[in-house]
């Protein structure tokens, strides 16, 4: 028995890949009067000199930052709706599914997209995305009896990154769930191969080279607008001299942009594929009806 892999996932990183900026720094800190510069000095400070993972020391750095009664995730969920994205965003989510051909959907071939961030999962639920998108994967508070954030419940590494790309490829969406349970390729739902990952640097090495090593397909993207030119650095290190990723483009989700000709055409071709595979699945498994004498 297998299952028949009719889904294309499409699988972003947020900070800096579908926004130009990093969501904390633009709707937490002003509303809460916390000062960018010195947040992230004493973050990365207790990284360097004390060696804290990088995602917990902005976490605790948070935490500390705040008032005496810090907010709930209500409240950070109602933050998230001043989100910005880039150019494209959200219409791009519901565009792709226009090149989905009526051949296509008669057997099943459908397109999920997914937020996989070591950001605030809260901000994003609260974002204009959050409709078109089948899971928001992301760090998470817990709270106390009034519903206040107290400690980090839910911590997203660059590297802990890969676990939810196996969770997608197998179907565990339910945190719940061991994704180490082993499950023959067959059943996975969705295959790497029907996989696109969406990222904008070296905090994506690891879900690249997953990608990569399972046969999926990558894009790093940059933003057009860095005079300080980094943004678009990162992205070229990655392809020209790391041998991480094939395509690189800037991060324009519009409609003709180099970013939407690459997405649009590997989801034809794997949409083509997909379909290619199922008619021969069919043909093969066919009998022909016993001839007369």
């Amino acid at each position: 028995m297998s299952l028949p892999q009719t889904t294309i996932a499409i699988v972003y990183d947020y900070d800096q890949t579908l926004s130009p900026t990093y969501m904390q720094d633009e709707v937490l800190f002003p509303a809460y009067g916390i000062d960018p510069a010195a947040f992230w000095k004493k973050s990365q400070y207790l990284v360097r000199e004390e060696g804290w993972e990088s995602e917990l020391a902005y976490l605790k750095t948070l935490l500390d930052s705040l008032p005496m009664d810090p907010p709930t995730n209500e409240e950070l969920v109602r933050l998230g709706a001043n989100l910005k994205f880039y150019p494209g965003l959200p219409e791009m989510f519901t565009e792709l599914h226009s090149l989905l051909s009526e051949a296509h959907r008669a057997i099943g071939i459908r397109i999920e997209h997914y937020i996989l961030s070591s950001g605030m999962k809260a901000l994003i639920e609260g974002s204009a995305l959050k409709p078109y998108v089948k899971e928001i994967f992301g760090c998470e508070f817990a709270t106390d009896s009034k519903g206040r954030i107290t400690f980090p419940k839910r911590v997203i590494s660059h590297t802990q990154k890969t676990q939810y790309l196996f969770r997608i490829n197998k179907g565990l969406l339910d945190l719940s769930q061991d994704v180490n349970d082993h499950m023959p390729p067959e059943l996975r739902p969705v295959p790497f191969t029907n996989m696109i990952y969406v990222g904008d640097g070296p905090t994506d090495v690891p879900c690249f080279t997953v990608m990569k090593q399972f046969g999926g397909q990558s894009i790093a993207v940059y933003n057009p607008n860095d005079p300080t030119l980094s943004s678009f650095r990162k992205c070229y290190q990655l392809s020209a001299h790391a041998n991480r990723i094939k395509h690189i483009a800037p991060s324009d989700y519009r409609g003709g942009s180099h970013l939407r000709l690459l997405l649009d055409e590997m989801v034809r071709e794997i949409a083509d594929r997909i379909l290619r595979n199922r008619r021969e699945e069919i043909e093969e498994s066919r009998v022909a009806a016993p001839g007369h004498l």
